[in-house]
């Protein structure tokens, strides 16, 4: 459960209520304290199972009935009872969800009161751009920000086939937000991102098409992430990757989520956006209640110190395009995005 600024409460998919067929036996208020349960890491979920990592031994587990319908994700910490041994056919059951240091989230659209949480536990967001084939999508990637942001995630770009086209133009548009990049293509070296990923939990979030799954594939051999091409027609590519994934990584680990057409921000204060930018939230401060922080605002202090000469042009411009990705377009998505 996730609460706005005021108090308030924000929807997430937990809130959905199914109405009980017939049969349903009358819960009791007495739970099981399941003492013995060992803690375990959720790297993978599948139609209602879910492959956890307990002791280093991979389990599948169900969720036990005492945690109704209350969604686990990858990175979740869990403890886990039965049978812990790993070999087939066993089955294990999550019997408690531990508290989570961060979620993810994303809604449908911009109109979607209902928030999916994505993964959990994370420290890091590695938005994957291509340069080229898909063109690159701004849009897609200051929603991604947003979300970083408001998640409390470390934002890293990661700007692929740079083979294809040159980065100086997109990397010139972030340079005002201050977000470490690497840019990547077939043939360079991948230590500058290693050196980025190591010790951390990544997730890594990109449209279908921009190589995030050969990015994966290449930095843990052998995971064998599928790999999917973009239609040349309508710069469209099919989602390869069908679920997230978990993978150990240098001390960390990285989660590969499927490439995802729209970005929704449904959930998120705009006054959470700008407490991003250090440099313009004490400017902020002095705004009416309510401002957009767009030029004609009324009486926006942004607006009042930047003609002053007191704030960096640039990075009020990167401020307003992330302000306006988030209450702009009600799809959530330009037309690039898919």
């Amino acid at each position: 459960m996730s609460r706005t600024r005021g108090g308030g409460r924000h929807l997430d998919e937990d809130d959905i209520r199914v109405r009980a067929r017939g049969g349903s036996r009358p819960r009791t208020r007495n739970r099981p304290k399941h003492e013995n349960a060992v803690e375990g890491l959720v790297t993978a979920v599948d139609r209602g199972r879910y492959r956890c990592l307990v002791n280093g031994v991979p389990v599948v587990a169900m969720k036990a009935r005492e945690l109704g319908r209350g969604s686990i994700v990858v990175g979740d910490r869990v403890d886990v009872v039965g049978d812990l041994s790993g070999r087939p056919d066993t089955l294990a059951r999550v019997v408690r969800v531990r508290e989570r240091a961060s979620v993810l989230r994303r809604t449908a659209d911009d109109t979607d009161p209902v928030e999916r949480v994505i993964v959990a536990n994370a420290d890091q967001l590695a938005i994957v751009c291509a340069l080229a084939d898909p063109a690159p999508q701004p849009r897609f990637v200051d929603r991604c920000l947003v979300a970083a942001y408001d998640a409390g995630l470390a934002p890293l770009l990661c700007l692929t086939k740079a083979d294809l086209a040159d980065p100086d133009e997109l990397v010139r548009v972030y340079a005002p937000l201050g977000v470490p990049y690497e840019v990547l293509d077939p043939e360079s070296g991948l230590d500058g991102l290693r050196a980025r990923l190591a010790d951390r939990t990544t997730v890594l979030v990109g449209s279908s098409g921009v190589g995030k799954s050969t990015l994966v594939n290449r930095l843990v051999p052998g995971t064998d992430r599928a790999v999917g091409h973009v239609n040349a027609v309508t710069g469209r590519g099919r989602h390869t990757s069908t679920s997230a994934a978990a993978l150990p990584f240098e001390g960390g680990w990285l989660i590969d989520t499927p490439g995802v057409r729209s970005f929704g921000l449904a959930h998120i204060d705009p006054e959470d956006i700008v407490e991003g930018f250090a440099d313009l939230a004490e400017a902020a401060e002095d705004c009416p209640a309510g401002c957009s922080h767009q030029p004609d605002a009324p009486g926006c202090a942004i607006q009042a110190a930047l003609e002053r000469g007191e704030l960096d042009p640039d990075r009020v411009a990167s401020l307003r395009r992330l302000l306006t990705s988030r209450e702009g377009d009600a799809a959530g998505t330009d037309e690039n995005e898919s």
